[in-house]
């Protein structure tokens, strides 16, 4: 229970400060490729960090939270590929499907591998995160009542 709880509270810390950045972004959204291309140091500031709390939060949440989840609900899956444990997580109400949590980690791929310089693709890239924080908050908000009986 308690690898349970310190993979929690590392994703709610994410969680927080991705939402904090967000919320310093919220008057220029969506983002424009002519305002991609113009941000200035604050915005920039205030993007990095967005991307780098949602890389992180996808990233503990498949490699700490998934499989403290399972362990926690004592499934034999510490040894078993990562579909093996999405499915299961899926088929036990934690995630709302393997194809969610698919397009989650293809947009952080994108953030980890290729950062385009395009602004319309990175506009694009930019926006297609922020409409994927409810997917992620509801996913938190699925394994909370572990969390928190």
């Amino acid at each position: 229970m308690l690898v349970l709880q310190e993979a929690w509270r590392q994703c709610d810390r994410h969680m927080h400060h991705m939402l904090h950045a967000l919320a310093a972004l919220r008057g220029s959204l969506p983002l424009s490729p002519q305002s991609a291309a113009t941000l200035d140091d604050e915005a920039v500031q205030d993007w990095d960090q967005f991307i780098l709390r949602f890389t992180k939060l996808q990233d503990a949440m498949g490699a700490r939270l998934f499989p403290a989840v399972l362990a926690c609900l004592q499934e034999p899956y510490e040894d078993r590929p990562m579909l093996d444990k999405l499915n299961r997580l899926e088929k036990l109400g934690y995630l709302g499907s393997v194809e969610q949590w698919n397009v989650l980690r293809a947009i952080r791929n994108r953030f980890a591998h290729d950062y385009p310089q395009d602004d319309a693709m990175r506009a694009a890239y930019l926006n297609e995160a922020v409409q994927a924080v409810p997917l992620l908050q509801e996913l938190l908000a699925r394994v909370a009542p572990l969390v928190k009986p």
